[in-house]
């Protein structure tokens, strides 16, 4: 009996011993920690990449090499100083209300006879010493160069490309610039604070700009059209645009040539050209403005090309060498213009 017992009491134990063992190899395994994410995104975020990035951007070169300085050309122009009493004997009130007229309308149809000239203007010529006049009045310099770079300076007037006469191009003060003084230039000088007897050999740096001399625009270029009106049976000519040109020498100092430095459209200019009064040495009070001399024609010039008998499109220098020639020949042009109109009538 003692036995019997014994043997049911190994027997449960060998049986919970196995029962046990199975519960513990099908029980869950525990779950790993996920890392945290950030909020609001569902993003992991890696400190070690993180901290990474930020150690880059604190050990970034920096650039240590100084920005070069970029000169601009620039033409100096006096600064207008108006008088702050009369400078006058008189009220002069009349030239800041003066406007130009405006032109006769001329029908395409009535426009029989056309013809372009282009001239030359020497200011040497006796006849053109109002473009030279060198005083300044409450509206500044009275030299004609000097008019229109402050109109153009203050965009009062449109300046175009020197390459082409057909105004396609506006053209900035700044080009204007470079074509006629040239951009600032950089070099190296003795450094007389730091060193003043040479012996150390010291340099500095130091600008160089050209200063404008408006004494070296000696010639104009004058643009313009001759029209017979049949309607008024009369021949008009009207100017279309003006250029100053600048002088290029040879190494030996001959000059080489003259070339446009801008065209000015004559019709936008004239507005400005009306409230400035022009050089008259007989008489000072009795002065006309700009406006009024180039309509009146008061001024010197020689016809330098022309569409007369010209299909090439050439100036009379390119197949006339002889200087006394193309002068003959600007006055053959003239007169062939001329005799046109003369010619349709019968006395």
């Amino acid at each position: 009996m003692k036995n019997g017992v014994i043997r049911l009491c190994l027997l449960a134990t060998v049986i919970a011993l196995a029962i046990g063992t199975v519960d513990a190899q099908t029980a869950p395994r525990p779950k790993k920690k996920r890392p945290s994410t950030a909020k609001g995104k569902g993003k992991t975020v890696n400190k070690s990449k993180k901290s990474s990035k930020d150690a880059n951007l604190v050990s970034a070169p920096k650039d240590t090499v100084k920005a070069v300085a970029v000169f601009e050309a620039d033409i100096k122009l006096d600064t207008i100083r108006r008088s702050l009493r009369n400078d006058a004997i008189i009220e002069r009130n009349l030239v800041k209300d003066r406007t130009p007229l405006a032109y006769e309308h001329i029908r395409e149809d009535d426009a029989v006879y056309r013809q372009r000239v282009w001239r030359e203007l020497d200011v040497h010529e006796k006849m053109n010493l109002p473009f030279v006049y060198k005083a300044v009045e409450d509206n500044g310099s009275q030299m004609f160069i000097n008019i229109l770079l402050y109109g153009i300076k203050n965009g009062e007037i449109t300046a175009f490309d020197p390459v082409s006469d057909r105004f396609t191009t506006p053209y900035t003060f700044k080009q204007i610039a470079e074509m006629v003084v040239g951009r600032p230039k950089v070099i190296q000088v003795p450094d007389m604070d730091k060193d003043p007897d040479g012996s150390k050999g010291l340099m500095r740096d130091t600008t160089i700009s050209k200063d404008f001399d408006a004494s070296a625009i000696e010639k104009y270029q004058i643009k313009e059209e001759w029209v017979f009106d049949k309607q008024t049976s009369r021949l008009h000519v009207r100017i279309l645009g003006i250029a100053p040109e600048i002088t290029l020498l040879n190494s030996d100092g001959s000059v080489r040539a003259n070339v446009p430095i801008f065209w000015v459209y004559y019709p936008d200019l004239r507005p400005m050209l009306a409230k400035y009064e022009a050089y008259n040495g007989k008489n000072y009070g009795a002065r006309m403005s700009w406006e009024e001399l180039f309509e009146s024609r008061m001024f010197a010039s020689r016809i330098i090309k022309s569409t007369v008998d010209n299909p090439a499109d050439l100036e009379i220098k390119d197949f006339i060498r002889d200087p006394i020639l193309q002068l003959l020949e600007g006055d053959n042009v003239k007169e062939k213009i001329f005799n046109y109109e003369q010619d349709l009538w019968s006395y």
